[in-house]
């Protein structure tokens, strides 16, 4: 199993980076204070070694897991032999798998990282930074007791990079990432067993539309079409919902809601055709598969079904590729829309 480690001075962006960086990988975060927020929450303070106890169980229950890898960060101190010590100890557990350590190093600018220390991503998921007072003081403390930034050429590591993300955004620095280790995508199998497709109340349509909304307005600013789904009212979500074989169903992935389809056809008493309008995935989850796992399930749920139909915009070429490798096949004639987009129909016959 391979590891991802992230190194950096406090509030350079860690965890931040690592949660992206698993939005686009089949690895999973493990970031600092998933362990150091619990013990603070239970004993009234820090525990060094009870820190360190909760991450050997987590390593060694992890490693019987089928992920391709962890995504862990730790504020290294250089000068401290025990930090190398133990950073040694866990990338020595993950090779003895067969897997490889990565290590990343982002460094930026310390008036940035004053600022990120205030994000509400950061004092959401580390409750001993919201007092911004006492954090930002601990903080310029640390790095003026420790050197937390390595010297040009003391890390000699095969799989090394350093990224000054001063002006970078976190999406962007964790496709740098990504590439540069060539670190695996999610594959389908496991981000199946991550998803499932939950039939939505009717109560639930308000939220429909607004995730409808966010999820096609970038393609209205795009093309501005009359018929976009983005300027769609919640009425007319309603009486599709309203129909007796169409069903609105939320994409759940790892119990969040990131994204709607909606199945059926509007004849009540035909059960072998069936339309795929619309299917959306919000844009923060995007590009990572579910779309096509959505499809997938929706085949499970619906094998007396022989023929699936659904349109798309041509001007799309991911949306296009999309269904393509889902089998669906482009028919009947292109339907222009206005100069800058055009409709295509697809059809899969099983």
């Amino acid at each position: 199993m391979n590891l991802v480690v992230l190194i950096g001075s406090g509030a350079v962006g860690k965890m931040t980076v690592g949660q992206e960086l698993m939005k686009i990988t089949d690895y999973r975060l493990f970031h600092n204070h998933m362990a150091i927020e619990p013990v603070i929450e239970i004993f009234g303070k820090y525990d060094g070694a009870a820190v360190a106890r909760i991450r050997e169980v987590v390593f060694e229950e992890f490693m019987k897991t089928d992920y391709s890898g962890m995504i862990f960060t730790y504020m290294w101190a250089f000068d401290l032999p025990s930090d190398w010590e133990y950073i040694a100890n866990v990338a020595k557990r993950f090779e003895e798998t067969g897997g490889t350590v990565y290590y990343v190093e982002l460094v930026a600018d310390r008036a940035v990282r004053l600022e990120r220390n205030r994000t509400e991503n950061r004092l959401r998921n580390k409750a001993s930074k919201r007092d911004l007072v006492i954090s930002q003081d601990r903080m310029i403390r640390e790095e003026t007791k420790y050197r937390l930034e390595s010297r040009e050429g003391e890390l000699t590591f095969a799989n090394y990079m350093r990224i000054d993300n001063t002006n970078l955004e976190p999406d962007e620095v964790a496709r740098m990432i990504k590439e540069r280790f060539a670190l695996a995508r999610p594959g389908t199998k496991e981000l199946s067993a991550r998803m499932r497709l939950e039939e939505v109340r009717e109560d639930e349509l308000a939220q429909v539309h607004q995730m409808q909304v966010e999820s096609f307005m970038p393609l209205y600013e795009k093309y501005h079409d009359a018929g976009s789904p983005a300027i769609e009212p919640i009425e007319r979500i309603q009486r599709r919902a309203a129909v007796p074989n169409r069903k609105y169903y939320f994409i759940l992935k790892d119990g969040a809601r990131v994204g709607v389809i909606n199945v059926g056809h509007n004849d009540p008493n035909e059960k072998e055709v069936s339309f795929i309008s619309p299917l959306f995935v919000l844009p923060r989850y995007q590009n990572q598969g579910i779309g096509y796992v959505a499809i997938q399930k929706a085949f499970e749920m619906y094998p007396e079904v022989k023929t699936w139909k659904l349109e798309t915009i041509l001007q799309e070429p991911a949306n296009c590729h999309l269904y393509e490798k889902c089998g669906f096949v482009r028919v009947g004639e292109e339907k222009v829309v206005n100069d800058a987009m055009t409709l295509v129909d697809y059809e899969l016959r099983r």
